[in-house]
């Protein structure tokens, strides 16, 4: 059984990584940012602004977002696109 992963120095990494790319995605009216990391090593992300409308952000999610987190924090497994509830 392997240990659990140390959630608080994991968003530390990630929001780190965000941070590097935030200007590429600010460029083009965007944003994202971490909701939590799951005891899986998913990381799970908001996307603001443009980036939560673009046809673009799953490409941009994996090929961009993902790489980024995942050279600064290895642990993460995967970055995945949180959707907040729908509210009436």
């Amino acid at each position: 059984m392997s240990a659990p992963l140390d959630k608080v120095s994991l968003a530390e990494k990630v929001n780190e990584a965000l941070l590097s790319i935030r200007p590429f995605l600010e460029a083009d009216g965007g944003d994202m940012r971490l909701v939590e990391i799951t005891d899986e090593g998913v990381a799970k992300v908001q996307l603001l602004g443009a980036c939560h409308d673009c046809s673009m952000s799953m490409m941009t999610l994996k090929a961009g977002v993902e790489q980024a987190v995942r050279k600064a924090a290895p642990e993460i497994i995967a970055v995945e696109a949180f959707e907040a509830p729908k509210t009436i």
